[in-house]
């Protein structure tokens, strides 16, 4: 048997602790404090070192990402809002290239007129231009005429009778004179006089067949149903005439003309004086100048002596 002491001081057997834990709720302190927990409580309510561990690596973890999607997001030290920055934009700075300089055109040059071809004999027959033109000039006489070239020439006989044409209505021509009057026609129309352009053989056949006329290749001439004009002549012009080839055709048209209108051959007047168109200028100038008009520029007939 323990004593009174022994038994004040003995633990409390099994169940008597177990009731003690479990059948009685706890009481307040008679002292009127709190009442502290014991210490298996307190080790239950308080987190593990280990899982303090866990804990802070986590928060740490969750921090550093965190601040690099902060960063990334363009939201960091500094940042004057919490709206996410701009992206920048990088642009390329353009490079500066010379302007090509346009070519400056240039002219295109003038082509030189092909030279004719100038055969000495040809085909001896002719084709008449299919061109025409009104009555020039104010006279009574009238005289129809028609431009015939001899075939395979380089020459255009619708081109040829056109400037035939523009030399007969010229202001210096023989229109002036009030007396005569000439019209172009066109091949089919009946004319008064032909105008043939042919090759020098050609030309003198008809001259010999014409008036008996030595024109030896060189020369031009009127027979009684037309006239002929040396193809050398018509082309290449006269070593004695200082002028414009369609002068010099000028030339050939009114002297030819003059012999159907009446006047005869003439000479020159005296030195420094225009030749008279009736003159044969080809033979020489004997100091006259050269002159491819009937009238001057004062409106006055170009005369000189007659030629016996």
């Amino acid at each position: 048997m323990h004593s009174a002491r022994e038994r004040e001081s003995a633990p409390p057997t099994v169940s008597t602790a177990a009731s003690h834990r479990v059948g009685r709720p706890h009481r307040a302190s008679h002292h009127g404090g709190h009442h502290r927990p014991s210490r298996s409580s307190r080790r239950r309510g308080r987190p593990s070192r280990r899982g303090r561990s866990c804990l802070v690596g986590t928060l740490v973890v969750a921090g550093l990402l965190g601040s690099a999607a902060f960063f990334l997001d363009g939201r960091g030290i500094g940042s004057p809002s919490a709206e996410p920055r701009p992206r920048h934009t990088v642009y390329s700075t353009p490079r500066r290239t010379t302007p090509t300089p346009t070519p400056t055109p240039r002219p295109k040059p003038t082509p030189t007129p092909t030279k004719l071809d100038v055969p000495s004999t040809g085909t001896g027959t002719f084709v008449t231009a299919r061109a025409s033109g009104a009555k020039v000039g104010r006279g009574t006489h009238l005289l129809r005429y028609a431009v015939q070239v001899e075939t395979g020439l380089d020459i255009s006989p619708a081109q040829a009778a056109n400037e035939i044409a523009g030399i007969l209505a010229a202001p210096r021509g023989w229109t002036r004179s009030g007396a005569a009057s000439f019209q172009l026609v066109s091949a089919g129309e009946p004319y008064d006089l032909e105008i043939k352009i042919a090759t020098a053989g050609t030309a003198d056949a008809l001259c010999w067949a014409g008036i008996r006329q030595d024109t030896q290749g060189e020369y031009n001439c009127e027979i009684p149903n037309g006239v002929v004009v040396n193809l050398k002549r018509w082309v290449e012009g006269s070593p004695t005439f200082d002028g414009p080839i369609h002068d010099y055709r000028a030339l050939i048209i009114n002297h030819e003309m003059g012999h159907f209108l009446g006047y005869t051959h003439e000479t020159c007047a005296g030195p420094g004086q225009l030749a008279p168109v009736m003159m044969q200028q080809i033979k020489g100038l004997h100091g006259c100048l050269p002159n491819a008009w009937p009238y001057d520029k004062s409106g006055h007939l170009v005369t000189g002596p007659h030629v016996p």
